[in-house]
């Protein structure tokens, strides 16, 4: 399938205003295809609406990189959204004015192929790194020149990473040209696979989209139903919680996603931390009182997470807050201390944020505190109570998301300069003034003597 028909479908919805998915963080596309058939047959594509988390995108790559053949080539472009493929694409299979002549020919051409047009940020940005983890072997950065001199094996496996650039400016030529200039290198970089017979699993997609045109890419919250759009579903499993010394919960804690990066190796904890029938084990070692409260949870390989919370009274404002005073993650061999310095809410409430992670990217609300360490934490999602728990319903919830977001801002500012033209029009229309003297058409015409 060229990606003229296969991107049509995208294109239509787009043109007759379906609304795309519209989530607290952007979307890049994933385009995957391999020299080997049935590779996602068996899984259902994805419909215009759908957001791909990570965990989704690995239960896509899983087949490709089990059964599929071992070498693997991922096209890593700097800015690339789905956008792209409809502005500057062939319409109805016509590739003579498309950006992507290549790459709609390869699509069609591949045993395999599957398009994602929507994919979590973050789940691009790790790919490398979950691709070195299910295959066993570090990315190769190469180009055209490097690959001719490479011998590459049907056996071993290999991940070869080519970087591609994106236009700088805003002029859509410019930008068309450079996504020519990377369809050209994708094309040759495959004819050069293709000479040497050598099976191969591709992957295309990129660090960020190139168009953020959604005003709720600035919006941090949940996700509400879009009309003709099925919402992500969230996961309905219940909070870790702590009980104190009166056998009641005094620490409730909830994510969606919850990852460490150990020295490029990328660790999921989401599972063995919200899915097990005993968590006892899991929160060993964690304590409450009325002004602290310790969250630990141990994990295999005697990995831990610890989150130390604490509650003081502040005069000013005549009530009690808690703060996430630091996070800390280790092991037997490294340990790193994250400072969350933003993560406040009175006592009484719990603490909510989209993404609380020291990955630049989604905010950095937490601060490496530790020189040479190269750990990063990130969670989705996240939500903390350490005091004043009732059962195991979260209080209300304070939010990192500010009330004057862009949007509101921009709906002020236009509202004053709209109040400012018509008071300034009323004010010059109050103070027109009419004129004393009129002249007469009736009366008598002036007659002017003439003299010879």
């Amino acid at each position: 399938m060229a990606v003229g028909t296969v991107l049509l479908p995208f294109a239509v919805l787009l043109v007759l205003g379906v609304p795309w998915p519209v989530t607290p963080s952007q979307q890049v596309p994933v385009l995957l295809w391999s020299s080997e058939s049935s590779l996602w047959s068996a899984l259902p594509s994805a419909h215009g609406g759908h957001v791909t988390t990570d965990l989704q995108l690995g239960q896509y790559l899983d087949p490709a990189l089990t059964t599929g053949p071992r070498n693997v080539l991922l096209f890593l472009q700097e800015k690339l959204s789905i956008e792209d493929f409809t502005a500057f694409g062939g319409v109805y299979g016509n590739k003579q004015d498309s950006a992507f002549p290549n790459l709609e020919s390869i699509m069609e051409s591949s045993p395999s192929s599957l398009v994602l047009p929507a994919v979590d940020w973050y789940a691009a940005n790790i790919l490398p790194t979950y691709l070195k983890e299910k295959l066993g072997v570090s990315p190769l950065h190469v180009d055209q020149s490097t690959l001719l001199e490479l011998r590459l094996n049907e056996t071993i496996p290999s991940l070869l990473v080519v970087r591609l650039p994106y236009a700088n400016s805003a002029g859509l030529m410019v930008a068309k040209d450079v996504l020519r200039a990377n369809d050209e290198v994708i094309g040759q970089v495959l004819s050069t696979l293709k000479s040497e017979g050598v099976p191969y699993t591709a992957l295309l997609t990129a660090l960020r989209p190139s168009r953020v045109n959604r005003e709720s890419d600035f919006a941090v919250g949940g996700l509400g139903r879009q009309l003709l759009a099925t919402p992500t579903p969230t996961p309905t499993y219940p909070p870790v919680y702590f009980n104190g010394t009166q056998n009641n919960p005094c620490i409730l804690f909830w994510a969606t996603n919850i990852s460490v990066v150990m020295e490029k190796s990328l660790i999921q904890l989401t599972n063995d931390t919200f899915n097990k029938t005993d968590t006892a084990e899991l929160i060993d070692g964690s304590s409450c009182s009325n002004s602290s409260a310790v969250l630990v949870l141990n994990y295999a390989d005697n990995l831990r997470v610890i989150f130390h919370l604490e509650s003081r009274f502040y005069n000013v404002s005549g009530r009690r807050w808690f703060t996430l005073n630091r996070v800390q993650v280790f092991n037997s061999t490294h340990n790193a201390t994250f400072l969350a310095p933003q993560v406040s809410a009175p006592s009484n409430y719990s603490f909510h944020c989209q993404y609380v992670s020291s990955l630049p990217v989604f905010g950095s609300l937490l601060i490496n505190n530790s020189t040479g360490s190269n750990w990063q934490l990130h969670i989705a999602d996240f939500q903390i109570q350490g005091f004043n728990v009732t059962g195991l319903k979260f209080s209300y919830a304070s939010d990192c998301a500010s009330f004057f977001s862009p949007g509101i801002w921009m709906g002020l500012i236009t509202t004053l300069l709209f109040v400012f033209i018509l008071t300034y029009g009323l004010h010059m229309v109050m103070n027109l003034k009419t004129m004393d003297r009129f002249d007469d058409p009736k009366g008598p015409s002036i007659a002017v003597p003439q003299t010879d």
